[in-house]
């Protein structure tokens, strides 16, 4: 009997105990728990479609809240036929990957302006920016708006160049850049070229092949060789295609309880490989998730 209250006591201190708490969530978990709230789609005018001649298929999302003339500069461009048949001409390590090359000598499309203004920064009033809590070296502020990486000296904001954005090639100044040269940033995130370059989106899909094609070897990477160079097959803005062969992807919301989750599990690595969390984190490396569209 006593053995038999002794286990009925033993059972009911079992049920009451507390369940042990559960290990914290790595980024890439709360990624891919993320409810569908947390997600915006991209608009499909603003996402621009390369396919390269070797198979590679690369998506770009626009930005033309930060540059307005030279986003409508590249979708003309685009909608023109400008970049089929150019190419990739350079590449250099722990930089960038640039796009241009075989219609140099073709006259601009009428409707582009050959000369923009520089829109390297713009207000900040009107954006909404989710400060991040760590330091920065390049501005006094930095943050996200909209899900994207944006700094600021309080007056003025811009985009950062975090790894995949993209940006407008461009001669000495007072050039600009008209769009006819595109570049991603494949390495350590160039902070130094901020306001210095027009940003006009970010890769979203292809990084991993442009990132990994061979270096150039001539001066900042471009090919010596035109053979090297490769070609671009077309260019598309999804808002062109049929609805139903458009790609579609999503960009986490930097709004989100979910984003907010996320920057602070990127600040904090509490999963079982770390040992020391590193209580804080750069603008560049709490890259915004993307992801293709369920």
């Amino acid at each position: 009997m006593r053995r038999t209250l002794l286990c009925s006591a033993l059972f009911a201190l079992t049920l009451g105990a507390a369940a042990p708490p559960s290990p914290p969530l790595a980024p890439g978990e709360i990624i891919a728990a993320a409810p569908a709230s947390a997600w915006r789609p991209i608009a499909p005018d603003n996402l621009l479609l390369m396919d390269l001649v070797n198979g590679t298929h690369v998506a770009i999302e626009l930005a033309p809240d930060f540059a307005p003339v030279h986003v409508a500069n590249i979708r003309t461009l685009v909608r023109a036929g400008w970049f089929d048949g150019s190419a990739v001409v350079r590449v250099q390590d722990n930089y960038v990957v640039q796009w241009a090359g075989a219609n140099e000598a073709k006259p601009l499309p009428a409707s582009v302006v050959a000369h923009p203004p520089a829109e390297y920064d713009r207000p900040l009033a009107g954006l909404a920016l989710r400060p991040l809590a760590s330091p920065d070296a390049y501005a006094a502020r930095v943050g996200h708006v909209e899900g994207w990486p944006v700094a600021s000296d309080g007056g003025r904001a811009w985009l950062a160049h975090c790894y995949g954005m993209v940006g407008v090639g461009r001669d000495m100044p007072p050039d600009t850049g008209s769009g006819v040269e595109l570049y991603g940033v494949i390495g350590q995130a160039p902070r130094h070229l901020d306001r210095n370059i027009a940003l006009v989106g970010r890769i979203v899909s292809g990084i991993e092949a442009l990132s990994a094609l061979p270096r150039g070897t001539g001066d900042l990477g471009f090919y010596t060789d035109p053979a090297q160079r490769l070609g671009i097959r077309r260019t598309r803005i999804a808002a062109d295609l049929p609805v139903a062969e458009r790609p579609s992807y999503q960009v986490m919301r930097s709004d989100s309880p979910t984003f907010a989750a996320y920057v602070e599990a990127r600040a904090n690595r509490r999963d079982a490989f770390f040992v020391r969390p590193a209580q804080g984190v750069d603008l560049c490396n709490a890259p915004v998730p993307v992801r293709a569209q369920p």
